[in-house]
């Protein structure tokens, strides 16, 4: 039944129209099993019950109207029990609840399979059949995988349903979405979508200004379609036969009859923008043919979408810098990216939601970087229906409110000016070092990326950077940075900072890091060519970036050249080969430079394994705990679908930093944690009781940090940590950590309000 299976759930998706699609299902289902009925019941979350949405078989007035309390009946069983039930006798089980609306008393064969998506169960997908008799596992099997395809489109019902009430702008109800924590904090602001990466399915509505030139625009898109069509037919006349041309003739005659774009602009003098009008005529003309008995014409509807969605491509434009942007923005995406945060006007930007990505994404990086809450990997965010609406953002438990009640918008308003308060007042540490209460100090340094981040870190009040970047310069090029040019920008970066140390990366590329102009593809980037391993395979590109490192510095400069990703010793040896190498070069042109220490990230854990022969072979070593996690649990750091699983606060990870600090301390080296772990309050105090010399983390964070060590005795970190390091996962050492934050009145940096 593979092939039925794949048809099935094509055709389901291929629908625009959630509803309909759950109609198709039922109907598809019916015909492929053979079976007398086959239903569908959803839950309501914000009324607690089970509802049936769809049906073919039972009558067609129950649907919507038929209602079943949670545990209430078979239904009940199969979503309790989230496994298949399957029985020949459905009236004679005990937890059968006769429902006389449904007309299904004539109906004994039973097998019902829970729909689930991310261990929620949102609802039972149920085949019945006249007979006493069960179904068989073949049977079973086929509904239980329908269903695991279908789970993420019936996630959408509960979303459309909502965005879809014309009275939810006056109801107290609101409609909570779910992800991950991206980055910590509160904010209230307007939705701002970005372009959708699902075409005309997710294009927003937007109001438009100028109805006339957003008509002039459409029927500009309508033209220039119409040329490249007859341009298509002409240059395929010799190959295609007469049949197959005639799809180009019948593109044509659509696009030239006034039904469509006659529509279209109607729809714009209406007020919605020409992508947002398109995209509500296609689909409405799309089910028009869908609902057509006859074959050929129900066929059109995939035509009617495929040349909505080229006219999508000619409206929609790139981004630019010229779209206007509200007071506060939410910026809501599939996927957002760093250019994306930077088109946003300095000042504006309040939150980030993204469907995609997780708190260990460059993006999330950047969004704490900047001070502003982000969540991430929210399954089934309705991209295209939330362009300007409210949307309240909790960066602590991953939710995303839209258009909260007046309650709740007072309440998230209360807690954000307690941050904006709780933040003024850490401003008073800004030139306070890191001592704790015994007198033990910690070197707080700043990661930065871009000159714009290092001029930030050294105002808040950063004694170092402990990570600077390189590869960002990398990025915002098309093509690599000449010598010259990268001499320049690391010398501003030491400049910036003299006399504080500061530790330059090397070009740490590969994995989710990209040059436009270096395409790295593979099948598995995590583990693939990646760091130090890119540096070493072109000499030619590593030695320039050595000699400009090198040339940046002056003798009383205090800094290190950082090696990324090293997981062979061998790869460390080179790699000071060619430092030396970039030395002599310098010297025999004359050139001056610094006499920077060499440093490494412990990144693997291989490296971490053998700590001892890399700490006797380098000044100094730095936990990257952000890739360290992500070995160390075998979970990508970017995949929403096991973020879960990488986790900085579980006890192996402690272990690891706990083992690679009593490695360097055999040689005297310092370490370093830079990865995103040193800005979590929480984390800092364990770090710290670890034996952890400096944290280095995003500006933003070092007065939170900061006010926790000061708060607290060494002696009291270390018994945390031999406390956390005895604990089986994450979740009883983030309570007991967060409970001390608690104990000491430092609350509102793990959590919500003062």
């Amino acid at each position: 039944m593979l092939g039925e299976l794949r048809s099935i759930v094509e055709e389901v998706n291929a629908v625009p129209d959630f509803h309909r699609a759950l109609d198709v299902m039922v109907s598809r289902v019916r015909g492929a099993m053979s079976v007398d009925v086959c239903s569908v019941y959803l839950v309501d979350e914000r009324h607690g019950d089970y509802v049936l949405v769809a049906t073919d078989g039972l009558r067609a007035e129950s649907v919507g109207q038929v209602r079943l309390a949670r545990g209430a009946g078979l239904v009940g069983l199969v979503a309790g029990s989230a496994e298949p039930v399957n029985l020949a006798d459905a009236h004679g089980h005990p937890a059968f609840r006769y429902l006389a609306e449904t007309g299904e008393a004539p109906f004994n064969g039973f097998a019902g399979v829970p729909v689930i998506l991310s261990r929620r169960v949102l609802g039972v997908l149920i085949v019945q059949r006249r007979a006493h008799e069960a179904f068989s596992e073949n049977e079973v099997s086929f509904l239980v995988t329908l269903a695991a395809q279908l789970a993420g489109l019936i996630a959408q019902i509960e979303i459309e349903e909502y965005l879809g009430d014309p009275d939810r702008g006056e109801a107290a109800e609101y409609l909570v979405l779910r992800g991950s924590e991206g980055a910590r904090g509160i904010a209230l602001g307007t939705a701002v979508t970005l372009r959708a990466a699902g075409g005309l399915r997710k294009t927003p509505d937007r109001e438009v200004e100028e109805p006339e030139a957003e008509r002039a625009s459409f029927k500009a898109a309508v033209a220039a379609e119409l040329a490249e069509l007859a341009a298509m037919r002409e240059a395929m006349a010799g190959i295609l036969s007469a049949t197959d041309l005639a799809l180009f003739d019948a593109y044509t005659l659509i696009l030239r009859s006034n039904s469509l774009v006659g529509d279209v602009c109607a729809g714009i003098d209406g007020g919605n923008w020409a992508p947002g009008a398109l995209r509500e005529v296609v689909f409405r003309h799309a089910r028009t043919f869908e609902n057509m008995a006859d074959p050929y014409l129900r066929g059109r509807a995939a035509d009617i979408l495929d040349l909505g969605e080229r006219l999508l491509l000619r409206l929609l434009p790139e981004p630019s810098d010229e779209r206007e942007y509200p007071p506060r923005v939410v910026l809501v995406g599939d996927e957002i990216n760093v250019s994306d945060l930077a088109r946003v006007p300095a000042g504006r930007l309040a939150a980030v939601v993204s469907a995609t990505g997780t708190a260990a994404s460059h993006v999330a990086v950047l969004a704490r970087g900047i001070g502003v809450p982000a969540v991430f990997g929210v399954a089934n965010l309705p991209v295209g229906r939330l362009d300007g609406l409210e949307i309240a953002v909790d960066g602590y438990g991953g939710r995303v409110c839209i258009s909260p009640s007046p309650v709740l918008r007072d309440e998230y308003s209360r807690l954000e000016q307690e941050e904006r308060a709780l933040s003024r007042e850490l401003e008073s540490l800004r030139e306070a070092p890191a001592v704790m209460l015994d007198g033990h100090r910690v070197g707080l340094l700043a990661n930065t990326a871009l000159l714009a981040d290092v001029a930030a870190a050294r105002h808040s009040g950063a004694e170092g950077i402990g990570l600077y970047r390189s590869e960002m310069h990398f990025m915002t090029r098309d093509r690599f940075p000449g010598e010259e040019e990268q001499t320049a920008v690391y010398r501003r970066v030491l400049q910036a900072f003299q006399p504080l140390p500061v530790s330059l990366r090397t070009l740490d590329i590969g994995g989710d890091k990209s040059l436009p102009y270096f395409p790295i593809e593979e099948s598995n980037p995590y583990l693939g060519w990646r760091g130090i391993r890119v540096s070493l395979d072109h000499p030619e590109i590593f030695l320039t970036q050595l000699r400009a490192m090198l040339r940046a510095g002056v003798a009383e400069h205090d800094y290190r050249i950082l090696l990324p990703m090293v997981t062979r010793v061998d790869e460390l040896e080179e790699a000071a080969v060619l430092l030396n190498r970039a030395r002599r070069e310098l010297e025999q042109r004359g050139e001056p430079h610094g006499n920077p220490r060499l440093g490494m990230m412990v990144e693997v854990p291989a490296a971490a394994l053998q700590v001892e022969e890399y700490a006797r072979r380098v000044d100094a070593l730095s936990i990257g705990t952000n890739d360290l996690s992500q070995y160390l649990f075998a979970a990508d750091r970017t995949n929403e679908r096991v973020a879960h699983l990488y986790d900085g606060l579980h006890p192996s990870l402690l272990f690891a930093v706990r083992h690679i600090i009593e490695g360097a301390r055999k040689y005297a080296r310092p370490v370093t944690v830079c990865g995103e772990l040193a800005g979590d309050p929480a984390a800092s105090l364990l770090l710290v009781g670890l034996g952890v010399d400096n944290l280095s983390m995003s500006h933003s964070s070092i007065n939170k940090v900061k006010w926790v060590l000061r708060s607290f005795r060494r002696d009291r970190a270390q018994a945390l940590a031999r406390e956390a390091l005895a604990m089986s996962g994450p979740g009883p050492v983030r309570e007991l950590v967060n409970n001390e934050l608690e104990c000491a009145g430092l609350g509102g940096l793990v959590r919500a309000g003062r």
